[in-house]
């Protein structure tokens, strides 16, 4: 594929994101109208911002086609239930789309998998039976789980317990996203569609900066999946800068 071509799919499929801790109004508002910005054709699958932003972003881009996204449990990966479940209950009545809920990831490193299982469970069950139903994405903070094997363990948690997507990052620990961790999230969601029938998302995010970066993941996907090709329903790639340079390769 050329140039253009990737950086039209990864438009398509692009979580314009913003969760700094020194985010505004006027930042999200900025955001938004980046992300209504249709020049090219097309939008990015959703925005990404904090809870308290999602009422301000949901009635920006209501009836645009934009989904509005928050993060949960952001960024430490606690274990305390109720504020989980509370603060995903909230979002939901707020408008939001879709739920990036980060894992307890270091009770996978100390083998407490029950703790992660039923705290998926219980926000996906949260998600699901939402009207409408919500999109449940589980950032697994792949740099801190750092092999194969929990990765691995991690995926299969989440996919069991009915996460539609799964997440690489938050973005706020030294390694991001990476091909190896890419690739093992793909085993698990190519093992769990053979099993079940259900595709389960892929979704890259930290230290994807630019097209090339993001084409890597995007044909690491397309080629795992195949005949199955990355879409805003199956792949997506959470990113700030990412925008800019698809905006370059596209003017």
């Amino acid at each position: 594929m050329d140039d253009q071509t990737v950086a039209r799919r990864l438009l398509a499929c692009l979580d314009l994101t913003s969760l700094n801790d020194d985010d505004t109004a006027e930042r999200i508002d900025a955001l938004c109208d980046r992300a209504l910005d249709d020049r090219f054709g097309v939008r990015p699958a959703a925005v990404c911002v904090f809870p308290q932003f999602v009422p301000q972003a949901f009635r920006r881009l209501d009836g645009s086609g934009v989904a509005v996204a928050t993060v949960v449990n952001f960024p430490h990966g606690g274990t305390h239930w109720d504020s989980i479940l509370a603060e995903t209950k909230k979002a939901l009545a707020d408008g939001a789309d879709e739920i990036d809920l980060v894992i307890p990831f270091r009770a996978v490193l100390s083998g407490d998998l029950f703790l992660v299982r039923d705290l998926v469970e219980a926000v996906a069950g949260v998600c699901h039976s939402h009207e409408p139903p919500t999109h449940l994405k589980t950032i697994l903070e792949t740099g801190a789980l750092e092999d194969d094997f929990s990765i691995t363990r991690a995926s299969r948690l989440a996919v069991e317990k009915g996460a539609d997507f799964l997440k690489t990052s938050t973005g706020r620990v030294p390694v991001g996203a990476t091909p190896e961790a890419a690739a093992s999230m793909l085993r698990v969601i190519v093992e769990h569609r053979a099993a079940t029938g259900r595709l389960v998302g892929l979704k890259v995010s930290g230290g994807v900066r630019t097209v090339a970066d993001a084409a890597v993941y995007l044909q690491m996907f397309d080629e795992a999946l195949a005949p199955v090709t990355a879409h805003p329903d199956n792949f997506r790639v959470g990113a700030s800068s990412l925008y800019d340079d698809i905006v370059r390769v596209l003017s």
